[in-house]
């Protein structure tokens, strides 16, 4: 089951299944519904709409293997172009350990889980550092 997560500049991330996000926008709703119908784990949803720059939103998911993987985004790039979301810029296809599909407004992250564990990318904005707080 899909999972969405939301973060403030203050506070960590809170987790609730994504059935409960209806404020979802069209482009996460279909890249979510995509990833769910291909099977994808642990699928997460980090709302940044209004806390940064570089997307309003970031999906992460889990692929059983390499081919797992591959397909997802292969079949992801599909479905992005028929929906009319143009042509999405896309990294780590050859090997299919962590592919990123940079759709404009979403970045989407798929892993293999030994991979996204190494990484831990999801930490990054549940940690509440200095750096991230307002201070003066």
């Amino acid at each position: 089951m899909p999972v969405l997560a939301t973060e403030t500049l203050t506070s960590s991330i809170s987790v609730r299944p994504a059935s409960e996000a209806t404020d979802a926008r069209p482009l996460e709703k279909l890249i979510l519904d995509r990833l769910d119908d291909e099977k994808a784990q642990d699928i997460l949803l980090i709302d940044m709409a209004g806390q940064s720059s570089i997307a309003d939103g970031l999906i992460i998911a889990s692929g059983r293997s390499h081919r797992h993987v591959g397909a997802m985004a292969d079949h992801l790039l599909r479905a992005l172009k028929d929906a009319g979301y143009g042509k999405a810029r896309i990294e780590g296809l050859p090997s299919c350990d962590w592919v990123l599909i940079d759709v404009g407004d979403v970045i989407v992250h798929l892993f293999r889980p030994e991979v996204r564990s190494f990484y831990n990318i999801e930490k990054i904005w549940s940690v509440d550092s200095g750096h991230r707080t307002a201070t003066n």
